[in-house]
C-alpha cells in the first residue's frame, strides 16, 4: 500500500468520527502525524484534500456492497443485501461527518453523485429479480424512482430531521421495506 493509500484510509477514519470542516491541513498533519508536504501527497489543498478522501470513502463503501451483493446467489435477496450493505458501509460515519458533507458542496457533490449510481443499482437489482422470478413483477422503473427519493431523502438530511433515524438506520428500514413491497408471495 501507498503512502498516499495510508493518508486516505487515516483521514477517512479521522472525517468518519470527527467531521472534516473544522480540520486545518495543519491540523490534519498533526493528527497523522505527518508534515504538511507528506500531506499534499494526498491532493494539493485542503479542498482538494476533503474531495480525495470523500470519493475514496464512497469508492470503497461501494466495492465493499458489491462483494456482498455477488456473493448471493438469490436473484430475490440481492436487492435487500444491497441495501442492508449501504447501511452496513454508512454505519461508521458520525453526524459531523454527514453535516459536514451537507456543508461544503463539493463533498455533498459527490454523495449525490453516489446516491444516483445507488439508485440506478436499485433499478438494476429490481429488474434482475423481476425478470428471474424471485421478485414479484413490479414496475422495476417506479421501485427505483420511490427508493431514489428515499434515498435522496436520507441524502439530503430530510429524513434524520423527519424521524432522527441515521442515515444507516434509514437505509436498514428501507431495505425492510422494499423486501415486504416486492417479495415474491
Amino acid at each position: 500500500m501507498s503512502r498516499r493509500d495510508e493518508l486516505l484510509e487515516e483521514l477517512t477514519t479521522l472525517f468518519l468520527a470527527e467531521g472534516f470542516l473544522h480540520l486545518g491541513v495543519g491540523d490534519l498533519a498533526a493528527r497523522l502525524r505527518c508534515s504538511r508536504t507528506t500531506l499534499y501527497q494526498v491532493a494539493d489543498s485542503k479542498e482538494q484534500i476533503i474531495g480525495a478522501v470523500v470519493r475514496a470513502y464512497f469508492r470503497a463503501a461501494t466495492a465493499r456492497v458489491e462483494e456482498q451483493v455477488a456473493a448471493d446467489p438469490d436473484l430475490g435477496r440481492r436487492l435487500v443485501t444491497y441495501l442492508r450493505a449501504v447501511a452496513e458501509a454508512l454505519s461508521p460515519a458520525s453526524e459531523d461527518f454527514y453535516r459536514d458533507l451537507a456543508a461544503f458542496a463539493p463533498a455533498r457533490e459527490i454523495y449525490e453523485a453516489n446516491t444516483a449510481r445507488a439508485a440506478r443499482r436499485v433499478h438494476q437489482l429490481v429488474d434482475a429479480g423481476v425478470e428471474a422470478g424471485a421478485l414479484r413483477p413490479v414496475d422495476a422503473r417506479f421501485v427505483g424512482a420511490a427508493v431514489a427519493h428515499v434515498m435522496h431523502g436520507i441524502q439530503s438530511g430530510a429524513l434524520r430531521a423527519a424521524t432522527g433515524l441515521t442515515d444507516a438506520q434509514a437505509y436498514a428500514s428501507l431495505a425492510d421495506l422494499v423486501l415486504d413491497g416486492v417479495r415474491a408471495r
